[in-house]
């Protein structure tokens, strides 16, 4: 009977937070067939533990915790995590897009394909789970200011690779 019971609840899971997961992690990875991959995995660990969820009201953030976790775990076996930042100067980036262009879904996975997973994960943290810094300085127990950075930087590559914009610095450099 118990095992009845958790099935129907898996389904449940499945039934209410499928599409939000999978948005996530193809946004996370990049290809349909990882995202799928992760997906599944994701619904397989949290049947695995689905004693673990307390409040059903809070599944979505708990499958998006499972599912932020198998990445990076995914992220550490498959590639060595890089050492060096995006390389975007913020100087050079202007704040905001005032063309009032649409992004392209494509074009935007193919430039968040282009980060470096620490930097992906904030980002997505940040817009799909709706996370405070705080909130994810926490979760991935790291300081403030790097969450900070990593998602400006983040963002900074991704205005720059969205809008084409041509760099501009805000005030000239010194002459050589």
């Amino acid at each position: 009977m118990a095992n009845d019971r958790n099935n129907a609840s898996v389904q449940r899971l499945i039934d209410d937070h499928l599409d939000a997961v999978y948005r996530y992690a193809y946004r996370l990875t990049g290809t349909v067939h990882d995202a799928e991959d992760l997906t599944q995995q994701v619904f397989l660990l949290a049947q695995q533990r689905l004693d673990q969820l307390r409040e059903i009201d809070r599944a979505r953030g708990w499958l998006f915790t499972i599912l932020r976790n198998s990445f990076l775990k995914m992220v550490r076996q498959t590639q060595p995590v890089p050492a060096v930042s995006v390389g975007v100067n913020l100087e050079m980036v202007p704040a905001e897009d005032k063309s009032g262009q649409a992004v392209d879904a494509a074009e935007l996975q193919v430039a968040i394909d282009e980060l470096p997973a620490e930097f992906r994960v904030v980002l997505a943290m940040f817009y799909f789970e709706e996370c405070s810094y705080r909130e994810i300085s926490e979760k991935l127990d790291l300081p403030m200011g790097t969450v900070m950075s990593r998602l400006a930087r983040a963002k900074g590559h991704l205005r720059a690779k969205l809008f084409d914009i041509e760099a501009v610095p805000a005030r000239s450099a010194p002459a050589r």
